[in-house]
């Protein structure tokens, strides 16, 4: 057996070397997700000028279209030596529909194209996600959590920069410069895909416990993922309308309370994926989501807006731990199914929104602090379903 000592510091090497461009592609379509995303209602009332009723369909066409081909192309992509090809389409079809957007103000056209194109174009992150694990488990690196959660707060990073940017672009040129800047780099993205991928195999046949057993487990760690990402999309939704109507603050207070979260987020989720090298990540969840709970209940009760500014320590771990290595998780509840796992996992965010309108809709009824109660009982609920499952998924001993 070769000896962990003289391959450890060459192997980890070489592997970081290869997560690189993995690393470059991260950054850059999160750009563009997040210079475009936030603005999308208003582009569709003000260039479209769509009525209520279709931005509220078209905001729940795109994620649910994104949804169906990211699952088809991650159980495709499981079976077949396609990734590449499939991360270089998706970059290509991200390119195109922002293009397209940048010129069309037609609704059905561009709902049409938020169907095909860009939803398409949603498969980028969970077959990254994908490709890295393989790229790890054919390397045998023991970190493969550490280098996810590591992707995944590169991610985060772009999102602190993306709104901002996307700000001085409006200003500069108006929707059309914004939509052709995130073409641009979904062109450098497919670049690094094309010049610095290389084709990875399937992942090789990994033992598997019973199918209906593994099937409930992973389903029910999905759901609970979905519910307790629920609560961080009602937090977002929330907080100015919380700051100004309840707390009499400035609703700007709102940015800088979600800016510092988001800043807070990146070492953390440095930290849990460090950490993910000694302690089961089931474990490490299961703390950040009873984490989650602590943070929403206590808001509720809040009455200062420096209060919630000081509690959003506990924000970024709970989002660090359980979005910064839930897709991991997955992965580890189905081994040899990377592709398929990296979507389950991601498709929790668009189910995740569906469920947090609703509610915000009920607290505009009820006052606003309802909205963070029932962020606290749907982290809960998340927190009780990981319990229950990891009692019946056998013990995974730390890497």
């Amino acid at each position: 057996m070769v000896s962990g000592v003289s391959t450890e510091a060459p192997a980890s090497s070489g592997t970081q070397r290869a997560l690189i461009p993995l690393g470059v592609i991260f950054f850059f379509v999160g750009m563009s997700v997040a210079v475009v995303g936030p603005f999308l209602a208003l582009f569709l009332t003000t260039e479209v000028h769509a009525r209520p009723v279709m931005v509220s369909a078209f905001l729940v066409a795109g994620p649910v279209a994104s949804m169906v081909s990211s699952s088809l192309l991650g159980r495709l992509s499981d079976r077949r030596p396609i990734r590449r090809r499939l991360l270089l389409t998706a970059a290509l079809a991200g390119f195109a529909g922002a293009t397209a957007t940048a010129f069309v103000r037609e609704y059905w056209l561009l709902l049409a194209l938020t169907m095909t194109l860009t939803a398409l174009s949603g498969a980028l992150f969970p077959q990254s996600f994908a490709y890295a694990r393989e790229v790890l488990s054919q390397r045998g690196s023991t970190r493969a959590a550490m280098a996810i959660s590591t992707l995944r707060m590169v991610f985060s990073v772009a999102w602190v920069a993306g709104p901002p940017v996307a700000a001085l672009l409006l200003q500069a040129g108006g929707f059309r410069v914004l939509y052709l800047t995130a073409a641009a780099m979904y062109l450098i993205a497919a670049a690094v895909v094309y010049l610095r991928l290389g084709e990875v195999s399937p992942p090789a046949h990994a033992e598997r416990p019973p199918a209906r057993r593994a099937g409930l487990i992973v389903w029910a760690t999905v759901a609970a993922f979905a519910v307790m990402q629920a609560a961080g999309v009602l937090n977002v939704q929330a907080m100015s309308l919380y700051l100004s109507h309840v707390l009499h603050a400035e609703v700007r207070d709102a940015g800088l309370i979600l800016g510092l979260c988001a800043a807070l987020e990146i070492p953390l989720m440095l930290g849990f994926g460090a950490l993910s090298t000694r302690y089961p990540l089931r474990r490490l969840i299961i703390l950040g989501a009873g984490v989650g709970v602590v943070y929403y209940a206590l808001v509720a009760m809040v009455t200062h807006s420096w209060q919630i500014a000081a509690l959003q320590i506990l924000n970024a771990s709970f989002i660090a731990a359980v979005q910064g290595l839930g897709i991991s998780y997955v992965q580890e509840l189905l081994p040899g199914e990377p592709g398929r796992a990296a979507t389950l996992a991601g498709n929790a965010f668009p189910v995740a929104a569906l469920l947090a309108g609703p509610l915000l809709g009920v607290s505009a009824d009820l006052g606003y602090r309802y909205a963070y109660i029932s962020a606290a009982v749907l982290c809960g609920l998340g927190f009780v379903m990981l319990v229950a499952t990891s009692r019946r998924h056998p013990a995974t001993p730390a890497p």
